[in-house]
């Protein structure tokens, strides 16, 4: 069966908390662009899948009714911080298994400041085991999150002796993307000394500036069938050419590495390499879950951008940037574009849709053909998907 297709994208331009649209307004902009962009009406769409993760249990009902009410079946979506992708994983299920041919993708969140915290509401928060693991092995206290991605840094660096400045140096390559996407919260670029002198959030090395802020947004993906868009006279658009997702098994109570996606994600990353018959040295673009730096250095290896122990020297060649092997988070990613935590997987799809359509201006990836995304939420789920360029 012929490969699903991303036939319109659309986001808001992400922003701080206490300055964004209501939620619904942000999520039917987006909703409304990718229809447009994709040349479909409402009625063409079977399905809709709505990401989220602080709102009640029909927000995506409400979000999407300010953009067109058809009846059709509205699944809310919750996987923490990979609820975006979660939604895109849906969507490409639901088309590639031929239970639908047209299908709406779409996240949303209207976050607070500060860390991000439980929005369990009294009940036993599902990340409360993550921190347990790391308290015995006696790693400092902190918001859920920091502890668990700052840890991850901390072994890291003792496992392969590498130093902390990779972490504010992957900050400073970071926001050096940023500075050409008009979509980025962030485009002031930043220094190595900057970075590593920010005030520390956790342990003994992790900076303000190491850690992605709380945003507000929203994103959207039209996905068909190659059947509906020759039908519907759609010539271009990104084939998703493999797509996997993993949850966690017991090995990620081994270490801090494990315990924030390690495994999750090179199993996913396996079976995406596998399902799209090309492995990682195909990539050209990565769009990865940089929710703290040192997220995306232990990503680079756990998606075979570079062997064990090796980022270090990656980082040290630019192999993350222009002019590299690869180009990493051109986008500005979580750090510098924001994190809304509903909307991101389908904000990564925005961004490495115009890479491979060519039409991402100043920050376009020369001879973008094949590219790499990794979404990963704790509690836990990885999601990564491959794509390329369509044409008929």
């Amino acid at each position: 069966m012929a490969n699903p297709v991303v036939a319109g994208v659309d986001m808001v331009k992400f922003v701080k908390p206490g300055t964004q649209d209501p939620y619904r307004v942000m999520a039917s902009t987006a909703i409304n662009n990718a229809m447009a962009m994709a040349g479909i009406e409402a009625g063409n769409v079977d399905q809709a899948y709505a990401s989220y993760v602080n709102g009640d249990s029909t927000a995506g009902q409400h979000a999407l009714y300010d953009a067109f009410q058809t009846g059709i079946p509205v699944i809310n979506v919750n996987n923490n911080c990979a609820s975006g992708s979660t939604a895109l994983f849906l969507a490409r299920q639901a088309v590639a298994s031929g239970a639908a041919d047209c299908v709406l993708a779409f996240g949303f969140e209207e976050m607070q400041p500060g860390a991000l915290g439980s929005s369990s509401e009294g009940l036993e928060d599902p990340i409360s085991r993550f921190a347990e693991v790391l308290q015995k092995l006696d790693y400092p206290p902190g918001p859920p999150a920091l502890q668990c991605f700052g840890a991850a840094g901390s072994y890291y660096m003792d496992k392969y002796g590498a130093k902390a400045d990779i972490f504010a140096k992957v900050a400073v390559k970071t926001r050096n993307h940023a500075v050409r996407n008009p979509y980025s919260l962030f485009s002031t670029p930043l220094s190595v000394e900057e970075v590593a002198s920010a005030p520390v959030i956790w342990g003994n090395y992790l900076t303000r500036l190491m850690a992605c802020p709380p945003t507000c947004g929203a994103a959207a993906a039209i996905v068909v069938s190659q059947a509906f868009a020759q039908r519907h006279g759609i010539k271009r658009g990104v084939e998703i050419i493999g797509q996997a997702m993993t949850t966690d098994t017991p090995t990620t109570w081994s270490d801090p590495m494990m315990t924030v996606g390690y495994d999750m994600t090179r199993r996913a990353a396996q079976a995406a390499y596998e399902q799209a018959g090309v492995g990682p040295e195909s990539v050209q673009v990565v769009e990865l879950h940089d929710c703290f730096t040192p997220n995306e250095v232990i990503t680079y290896e756990a998606l075979g951008l570079c062997d064990e122990g090796e980022a270090t020297a990656l980082i040290e060649r630019g192999d993350n940037t222009y002019g590299g092997k690869y180009v990493v988070n051109p986008s500005g990613g979580l750090m510098s574009k924001g994190h809304p935590v509903g909307a991101t997987g389908l904000a990564q799809c925005f961004e490495l849709f115009h890479q491979l359509q060519h039409s991402a201006a100043d920050r376009q990836v020369d001879n973008a053909n094949i590219a790499l995304q990794h979404n990963v939420g704790l509690g836990g789920a990885a999601v990564v998907t491959m794509y390329k360029n369509y044409k008929i």
